[in-house]
């Protein structure tokens, strides 16, 4: 690695959501900074499978549902 190309890389604590923390190696902040997390793997829909739109099947059938009805060929 070049010299003085690269930022500070240094222990910083990470407080989650729920108040737990932990150390990590990062180039945010400052040695010992605390980084508070609003959205962590705890919370976010991604991760705890809080997601609306993959419970009903996606965008196909939210259209098929709204739009089912219609026909777009000729009669």
């Amino acid at each position: 690695m070049k010299s003085e190309i690269h930022p500070d890389y240094h222990m910083i604590n990470v407080e989650m959501t729920d108040g737990s923390k932990f150390q990590t190696r990062s180039t945010w902040g400052k040695e010992g900074d605390t980084l508070h997390l609003d959205i962590d793997p705890k919370v976010h829909p991604a991760w705890v499978g809080g997601s609306r739109q993959l419970q009903e099947g996606g965008q196909v059938a939210r259209f098929n549902k709204r739009f089912g009805g219609l026909s777009l060929g000729k009669k």
